[in-house]
């Protein structure tokens, strides 16, 4: 075994590996390899010049708890950021293509399939600048025989006969936040190949990378089909969970159950366990919605109509919990937000990430502003500008490059806050929709005393100490909890 070791690792010496997209997946992933594989060359590529600047700098584009310190452990020895996307890409040996797959916004399929534009784009460059073969690694979510198609694109349109190129399926589990963490030591790493001996040899290959700090039982194989479906399914079925407890938020408050007890008393037991149970105004990210309405168009397509039936319920109950949220809001405020300033408590869609992807404040804050209510946004890590571009940008729209900010209305009615006590200062109420530690350690009396009276606590992440905001004097409305008598209606 020892003598076949030092046989594969000198088979792949010198291996280099480009990555197409220096985004939320490529940059950290990338960032990893480079780091336990010292012995790989790894290139990030993208076209948007910015981005990469800010790679390459001491400010990196994404925020994400112990990236920085992987970053700057590899970069400039075996980590290098370009724009020099064709040297790169026909260098390598391995391709990562890490590049958005949105929703398609018009056409066949417009709200619900994957618009595969920037894939095929990708596919295309591929071809036109390899001289050598190559492992083409999906790392985009993708729908199910993406490789099939993407595959026609590339042995199409590279002009030189001897190249070959596999594809594999390597689909990303990370979950923001906690990124660094799941790459360094994640649940599993899934490769898909195809079952010829070229693809079992590729799937060899890629193997070989990952087990450099990562345990072999640890890394599956599987075909290209079942890695890409695997993908779509791990996310549904996460979401299926939170829209679950959602759904089981609403009955609480309307019999006196407590949420939080409820999830505790399911959790325990070992078939469902304690993960993705905790109440929330919703889920967002880049992948939980849009993959949904992907398998459930998938499975549109081939006829399995009553089972897009089924996953797109999850995505109807996230809608659904949102606009209650609202709803609640508004009707606890004298059934109105007219004129009335909201104190909007975290924006990202999820803490320790500045995402803000199909978060949930988005239409919690354009819900507010339809009925006349004006939004001061408050969240330690994203941006005014982003947060403006995100309130202004069309549905489905955000997850394409360069999208920028749209005039529109709501933008009247939002204000950015510095401070988190400048948010609150004069407000009518505070909503919590993103649930970040520091928010539990603010001075709420000191918040209390500078807001207009009866003054409110919408907590859509129930992170706070209730008990204690109320014997401040606020009125609370804790998701999925026994409702404050104030906010009971007497019809």
């Amino acid at each position: 075994p020892r003598a076949l070791c030092r046989h594969r690792l000198a088979s792949f010496a010198a291996m280099k590996i480009a990555c197409i997209g220096a985004g939320y997946v490529g940059g950290p992933t990338m960032a990893m390899i480079a780091a336990k594989c010292p012995d790989i060359t790894v290139t990030v590529v993208d076209i948007n010049e910015a981005r990469i600047a800010a790679w390459n700098s001491d400010t990196l584009p994404i925020y994400e708890p112990g990236l920085d310190e992987v970053v700057k452990s590899a970069r400039g020895r075996n980590l290098f950021f370009s724009t020099d996307t064709h040297k790169h890409v026909g260098e390598a040996d391995i391709v990562f293509v890490s590049v958005n797959t949105p929703t398609k916004t018009s056409g066949i399929g417009a709200g619900k399939a994957a618009d595969l534009t920037y894939w095929e784009g990708a596919a295309r460059m591929i071809a036109a600048c390899s001289t050598s073969s190559k492992i083409i690694v999906e790392k985009s979510t993708v729908p199910v025989k993406t490789a099939e198609a993407i595959g026609k694109v590339l042995t199409r349109n590279c002009s030189d006969p001897n190249v070959h190129f596999e594809i594999l399926s390597n689909p990303e589990f990370l979950a923001e936040g906690t990124a660094i963490e799941d790459l360094q030591n994640p649940d599993r790493v899934l490769i898909g190949g195809q079952e010829t001996e070229t693809g079992r040899k590729a799937v060899a290959t890629l193997k070989w990378v990952y087990e450099h700090w990562i345990p072999s039982e640890r890394v599956l194989t599987a075909n290209l089909w079942s890695a890409e479906l695997a993908k779509l399914t791990a996310n549904a079925f996460l979401a299926q969970r939170i829209s679950s407890i959602n759904s089981i938020s609403a009955l609480c408050e309307t019999t006196g159950a407590d949420v939080s007890q409820v999830a505790h008393a399911i959790g325990t037991d070992s078939r469902i366990g304690h993960k993705f149970l905790n109440a929330s105004v919703g889920f967002g990210g880049s992948c939980f919605q849009k993959d949904i309405l992907n398998l459930c168009y998938v499975c549109e397509s081939v006829g399995l109509k009553e089972v897009a039936d089924y996953w797109f319920s999850v995505v109807s109950m996230n809608d659904y919990q949102k606009n209650r949220f609202v709803e609640r809001v508004i009707s606890s405020m004298f059934n109105t937000v007219s004129r009335k300033k909201v104190a909007i408590f975290g924006f990202a869609f999820k803490k320790d990430t500045g995402d803000t992807r199909e978060t949930p404040a988005i239409d919690v804050c354009k819900g507010l502003i339809r009925d006349g209510g004006k939004c001061c946004v408050f969240d330690p890590q994203v941006s005014a500008d982003q947060i403006m571009r995100d309130m202004s940008t069309p549905k489905f729209e955000w997850d394409r490059p360069n999208y920028s900010r749209s005039s529109t209305r709501f933008l009247e009615n939002v204000e950015i806050a510095a401070s988190y006590d400048a948010a609150a200062d004069g407000a009518h109420a505070i909503c919590v929709l993103t649930e970040w530690d520091e928010f539990k350690g603010y001075d709420y009396a000191a918040l209390y005393a500078k807001m207009q009276k009866p003054a409110f606590v919408f907590d859509g992440r129930n992170v706070l100490d209730h008990a204690k905001l109320r014997d401040i004097g606020f009125i609370v409305y804790a998701l999925g909890k026994p409702l404050d008598p104030f906010l009971q209606k007497g019809y």
